[in-house]
Parts: structure tokens; C-alpha cells; sequence
């Protein structure tokens, strides 16, 4: 997107520096890595940056209004709500696709979004990769407000661990040691001493929780939550049981609190209305089916990392489903093919990270993530068996 660094980028590249990159992550972090990282990162220019931050302005003036609350409360599935202080949302991310508008400008469109933390930590990893194995320009950051490695770990380390101990906050999943994304976990670790612990090993006793750690028990007073309540629905009954052990009369503190989950997810794009942002429909509301649904795409409510997404729609698909009303039509986007490679172009999204410290007035951008794609959706699991696609970082211009 900046085409004098892309092509200083991609003539100096070369299949070594690539393998130095993964080489040294897997020094660091032996069989952590189970996504695919990209031959390079994303290099966005100021007015494309600028036009993402407006827009997250106007989603967070959406999120910050008083109406909001009782708006999305029928976001949160009955068996997944969870008791206890909401608080403000510590965390949350949006995701932007690099398209172009009717003039070939680049320009952001929303995406998704998500109250919920991202890979914070391991975001610091893959940039330091990019920068000491690859052509990375002294001038571009991949940090956002004046952040700086060292500022943003300490106010990581504010917003994760609160008032308390690394011993009283735990990293909280399911299955941490089977997630694609346990290389952040284990990032998150080593930068601020907590414990990942999986779910089904929380003991409760009374409206306390602990975990066991050298054989003895230790109060869990914060949790920074990773766990997506979804998956629970497909494992087995005693694993989902585990549930109960958290959700209700719990004297325990939550970053971010899992109801955010879903309260800033696909379900408030339909309340948003904005040049970046596609139209979005609840499918149950929808009177009369567009005639163009090769211009929209469909979306359950309740996923993740894009499955369930529909994108090669008829009517007849739509008409016979079941529960409308957990379903999202949306207006398609077309991704710009933005990103020259050696075997042809590939297309862009930005993911960038906002994060709410205690007694700020606002939420604030701090950093961010990218994703390259060759194929018809963007993500890690749509572009086996290629090159130039995967997961990496976004430089943005000082």
C-alpha cells in the first residue's frame, strides 16, 4: 500500500530471511507456532490509518452511549451469561479489510469486531522477528498512540494483572495446549507471570476459585479471560459442566468480562451506520430478501475465526433456515488485490487493538495484527498450500 517500500521490501526479501524469522520464533517457543506466518507484514500508510481510527471512533461513541446495554442484552445466549461486574471492556478489536472505493482509493471496511483480547503479547514477538530478520523501515512502528515495546508491556501488565499479584490472575481456555493461538499464551506468560489454566482444572469452594500450583492451592482472584463459551457446546457433557463452576455467585474479577463477548460482536453491526462499515441485517428482520445476494454475505451470530460464513448465497438457502434470528446478512466487500508477491498479488485485512485503562475517558488503539489471503475469505485455515498469506503485522508510518 505504500509502493516504494513494498517494492524495496519484496527485492531485497529472500526465502532465507523468511526462515530465519520461524526459526527464531521456534527457538523461543518450540511447538507453540501452529498458524502459518507470512512472508511479510502489511506496510499502511497515514490516511488509510486514519481513516480506521475514525471509524473505531465512531463504533466506540456507539459502544459508549447509554442505550447501549439494553440494546445488546439479548445478545448473550441464557446458558452462557455469566454474574458479576461488567465493568468497561478492557479489551476489544476490529477488524478492517484493505478495499477500494469507486475513485481506486484504498479505504477500510468494518469488518468484524470483538470485545475481547487478541494476541496481545505475541504481537511484541513478531515484530521484533519481522524487524531483525527482514527490511523493516526504522521510520514505521507497528505501535499505535506513542506506544513503545516497553510502555506497552507495562500498561499490558496494568490492564491483565489489576491490583494484584501474577500468583492471584490466571490466562483462562479451554485446552490452552490444543489452541492455535497457545504461542500468545505462552508469550503472555513469560511478559507477566501468570498461569494459563484450562477451565476443568478450576476448583471452586464456596464462591471462590483456585487452581493448584507445586501441589498446593491458589486463590484465583482475576481472571484474563480467552476462553470463547461457543466451544463448550461441542465437547463433552462433564466438560461442559465445568461451566457451572464459574458462571454464577463467583467472587472473582474478569478482564475482559465474557458477556462483552458478545455484546461487541456481529450482533451490533446491525446499529452502526457509517461509509466504512457494510450494511448488516438481522436475518429474521428481513421483510424481503435483496435480489443482488451475490452482493451479501451470511454470518451466524455466534462463531468465530469465520466459520459458519456464507458467501455463495440463494434464496432457498436462506428461506430454510431454521433459527433466522442467530443469522447476520451482510453487505459483501471486495478485497483489494493490494499486496504485489512473487507469485502474484494477495489481499490485506487489519486487526487493530484497542485497550480501556482504568479512568481513561475512552478506549484507545495500541497496536495491531494483519492477515494475508489468496483465497475467497481471509484467515489462517482458507489459504492452504500457498505462499505470501498467513498471519503477520501492520507498520504504520510515524
Amino acid at each position: 500500500m505504500i509502493p516504494a517500500i513494498r517494492q524495496y521490501y519484496n527485492a531485497i526479501y529472500s526465502p532465507s530471511q523468511y526462515k530465519g524469522l520461524l526459526e527464531s520464533i521456534e527457538k523461543q517457543y518450540p511447538g507453540k507456532l501452529d498458524f502459518r506466518i507470512a512472508e511479510t507484514p502489511l506496510f499502511i500508510p497515514k490516511v488509510f490509518e486514519r481513516q480506521m481510527i475514525e471509524t473505531c471512533n465512531y463504533i466506540l461513541s456507539v459502544i459508549q452511549d447509554a442505550s447501549f446495554s439494553s440494546r445488546t442484552d439479548q445478545s448473550i445466549p441464557s446458558s452462557f451469561r455469566v454474574d458479576g461486574e461488567e465493568g468497561n471492556p478492557q479489551f476489544m478489536v476490529f477488524d478492517f479489510g484493505i478495499c477500494q472505493n469507486k475513485a481506486g482509493h484504498y479505504e477500510p471496511q468494518l469488518i468484524e469486531m470483538q470485545g475481547f483480547p487478541s494476541l496481545f503479547a505475541y504481537q511484541i514477538l513478531l515484530d521484533e522477528a519481522f524487524r531483525n530478520h527482514l527490511p523493516i523501515p526504522v521510520s514505521m512502528t507497528t505501535y499505535l498512540n506513542g506506544f513503545k515495546k516497553d510502555t506497552y508491556i507495562h500498561q499490558l501488565q496494568q490492564l491483565i494483572l489489576g491490583s494484584h499479584t501474577k500468583e492471584e490472575v490466571v490466562l483462562l481456555e479451554l485446552f490452552p495446549d490444543k489452541q492455535k493461538t497457545r504461542i500468545d499464551f505462552a508469550c503472555t506468560e513469560k511478559l507477566l507471570g501468570i498461569k494459563t489454566i484450562c477451565l476443568t482444572e478450576i476448583i471452586r469452594q464456596g464462591n471462590k476459585l483456585y487452581y493448584t500450583q507445586g501441589g498446593q492451592l491458589r486463590p484465583i482472584k482475576r481472571i484474563y479471560n480467552r476462553l470463547i463459551f461457543d466451544e463448550l457446546q461441542n465437547q463433552s457433557e462433564t466438560v461442559q459442566a465445568s461451566f457451572s463452576t464459574i458462571q454464577k455467585g463467583v467472587a472473582v474479577e474478569w478482564c475482559n468480562h465474557p458477556n462483552w463477548f458478545y455484546r461487541i460482536s456481529k450482533f451490533t453491526l446491525p446499529f452502526l451506520h457509517h461509509p466504512n462499515i457494510p450494511a448488516a441485517y438481522f436475518l429474521h428482520e428481513i421483510k424481503q430478501l435483496p435480489s443482488n445476494l451475490d452482493q451479501y454475505v451470511l454470518k451466524p451470530l455466534f462463531s468465530f475465526a469465520g466459520q459458519g460464513v456464507e458467501i455463495d448465497l440463494q434464496e432457498d438457502m436462506l428461506k430454510n433456515i431454521k433459527d433466522p434470528e442467530n443469522w447476520l446478512l451482510q453487505k459483501k466487500v471486495t478485497y483489494a488485490d493490494c499486496i504485489p508477491t512473487p507469485d502474484g498479488p494477495a489481499k490485506g485485512e487489519v486487526r487493530l487493538f484497542y485497550w480501556w485503562p482504568t479512568g481513561a475517558p475512552s478506549p484507545i488503539p495500541v497496536n495491531n495484527l494483519g492477515r494475508i489471503s489468496k483465497g475467497k475469505m481471509v484467515g489462517t485455515r482458507y489459504n492452504k498450500n500457498k505462499n505470501w498469506v498467513g498471519a503477520t503485522c501492520c507498520y504504520f508510518e510515524k
